[in-house]
Order: C-alpha cells, then sequence, then structure tokens
C-alpha cells in the first residue's frame, strides 16, 4: 500500500511539475520594456557577497540571538 501511495505522490509531482513549465512563458530577457534602464552589473565579489556570505550572517546572527534568548530563558527557570 505505502509502494502504491508513493508511486501516486510522484506522480502527482512530476505531473504537476510537467504542467508548470509547459504554462510558463519564457522570459524575453533579450527584448528591451519601454522605460526599462538596467543599471551595471554586479562583479564577482559583490555577487557573493550578497548571495553567499549576506545569507550566512543573517542565519548566524539569528541563530546567535535564540542561543542568547534560550540561554538567558533557563537562567530564569534555574531560579
Amino acid at each position: 500500500m505505502e509502494k502504491k501511495n508513493a508511486l501516486r505522490a510522484g506522480a502527482v509531482t512530476a505531473g504537476t511539475t510537467l504542467m508548470m513549465l509547459l504554462m510558463s512563458s519564457p522570459a524575453f530577457a533579450l527584448t528591451r520594456d519601454d522605460g526599462d534602464d538596467p543599471g551595471p552589473g554586479l562583479s564577482v565579489a559583490q555577487t557573493l557577497g550578497l548571495y553567499v556570505a549576506a545569507p550566512i550572517v543573517a542565519f548566524l546572527v539569528i541563530a546567535g540571538l535564540v542561543i542568547v534568548g534560550d540561554q538567558s530563558r533557563k537562567g530564569q527557570n534555574r531560579a
């Protein structure tokens, strides 16, 4: 029974993915729209900083705040 459910779930997922790919229109990146004024591109360092370093730093800050909050809560419970 589990095999049948897994097969059904896989078929639904594959069908949904296929339909989304077929229904989505291609991006016309080469055709400029009226008023389109793209800025200068990002350098490799800027790209890595924006898409790699910034999310890692944000994760570490949030994790640190959670840990500090958890430690302060544990200290209050002991008293």
